[in-house]
């Protein structure tokens, strides 16, 4: 409830502001039974809101596991020659083989700091109206060339100091902050990896603004670049491969590169049935996980959901079965089974006999053209992952609530103040007057009455 403006007058009957103040809030609360409610809802949604999305995140860490093990993903690993350069994770389909890497620069994003402050809380300027436009593109030898849409702020007398322009270049989707050091504090903007995330920051209005974020490439620059955007820069056994992340996906088939060093390295995808083994006590290991989240959720911020019940359902049902293309009598002679809690369990030594009789076999119950328990598994968890499923319908649904709840608890707020206010001054004026009348004093019955 707000009562930041109720009037604080003594009462020349003796009365305090405090008890003026105390007596509009217990006015309100009896008023007003409404509140508890909304903020129960909000606070119910937003619980449920959360564990949705912990779910999501669950789902999409096994299906990406899941997926890796796709085709000759299950049998072959990947190792980097030279530590520190890199590192090299199979996404399914990698190819036995080697590949010569020179890693010639890393992916970076641009950084820019402004000149130091006396304090984070500092006026900047009159406090005018000013726009603050930033494009982004690429900064090469013929200039600065502009790339997609550029961003604006405006900054005016209630946001013109540091911390304000931060906060606002953050709203923007800007990635900006004030940082202590030890000459003051400086505002420092971060720009996406990539050489095409280049940034130029006009200023129209406030000179003091301008002074401050003004930055162009071609011309006048008043705030420092620290870093300059770059693209990652490499060769595959001789051909040019430009990044704007360093984290590139199917630069080789089948395979996820991280890029940390410059450097060169030899990356070797090896085929080995003693992988199979491996990556099965790993798929294991990830369903269980998943498993623990599953029950974790059903037992408290989703329990009785109708979309996790939907995921579990259908996750469970084809385990017990094997779904379209696997036989779990096949499943269970090479050591992997349901157990009554819906773990897999894993037996080490009919996994290696099976392995040792045929790791083709034992691979097609798990990555077969679509039809292996992790081809299936991976399909199903992540089909629960997008917007169309049924989670995503439930969140949306969500989202949607909590935005009327918002509006709503907005409005109460607003009506809340000025009856407050409205309450303090007739109360005050009661006060200096010893009057009585009815409840609210001059015949009044309810606040709405008092207020109309």
């Amino acid at each position: 409830m707000a009562t930041s403006s109720i009037a604080s007058n003594p009462a020349a009957s003796g009365a305090t502001s405090a008890d003026i103040t105390a007596k509009v809030q217990k006015t309100l609360a009896a008023a007003n039974p409404g509140i508890a409610k909304l903020n129960a809802t909000l606070t119910r949604d937003q619980t449920k809101l959360s564990a949705l999305g912990q779910l999501q995140s669950a789902l999409a860490g096994f299906q990406a596991l899941a997926a890796s093990l796709s085709g000759s993903g299950l049998s072959t690993s990947a190792a980097s020659s030279t530590a520190g350069v890199l590192t090299a994770t199979g996404t399914g389909g990698a190819k036995p083989g080697s590949y010569a890497l020179d890693i010639q620069q890393l992916a970076q994003g641009q950084f820019l700091t402004s000149d130091n402050f006396a304090a984070n809380d500092a006026k900047v300027g009159t406090g005018a109206t000013t726009t603050v436009k930033i494009d982004f593109g690429t900064d090469g030898d013929k200039g600065f060339s502009p790339v997609g849409a550029s961003k604006t702020i405006t900054i005016d007398a209630s946001n013109n100091t540091p911390d304000g322009i931060a906060a606002a270049l953050k709203a923007a989707g800007i990635d900006a902050k004030v940082v202590k050091g030890d000459k003051g504090y400086t505002l420092t903007i971060a720009g996406d990896s990539g050489a095409a995330h280049s940034m130029r920051i006009s200023v129209s209005g406030d000179a003091a603004i301008k002074n401050l974020l003004g930055y162009d490439p071609d011309g006048s620059q008043k705030m420092t670049q620290t870093t300059a955007a770059q693209d990652a820069l490499l060769k595959i056994d001789g051909k040019d491969v430009a990044s704007v992340s360093n984290t590139l996906d199917q630069a080789i088939a089948g395979l996820k590169l991280n890029l940390t060093a410059a450097g060169k390295t030899t990356v070797t995808v090896t085929q080995d049935p003693a992988q199979i083994g491996k990556n099965v006590k790993a798929f294991v290991a990830a369903f269980n996980d998943l498993n623990k989240k599953l029950q974790a959720l059903q037992s408290g911020d989703l329990k009785a959901d109708t979309a996790l019940n939907q995921v579990t359902g259908q996750l469970s049902q084809l385990l017990k079965t094997g779904g379209s293309g696997v036989s779990t009598v096949a499943l269970a002679n090479a050591g992997v089974t349901l157990d009554a809690s819906g773990n897999l369990k894993l037996d080490d030594k009919k996994l290696s006999a099976a392995l040792a009789a045929d790791p083709a076999a034992v691979g097609k119950l798990f990555t077969n053209d679509g039809k292996g328990l992790a081809d299936q598994l991976a399909a199903k968890a992540g089909a629960f992952t997008t917007s169309s499923s049924v989670v995503g319908h439930e969140a949306a649904s969500l989202m949607k609530e909590i935005t009327s709840v918002n509006a709503k608890r907005n409005q109460l707020s607003q009506t809340l103040t000025a009856q407050a206010n409205a309450l303090a001054a007739l109360y005050t004026q009661q006060a200096q007057s010893g009057s009585g009348g009815g409840t609210f004093g001059t015949g009044a019955t309810s606040l709405f009455d008092m207020m109309a």
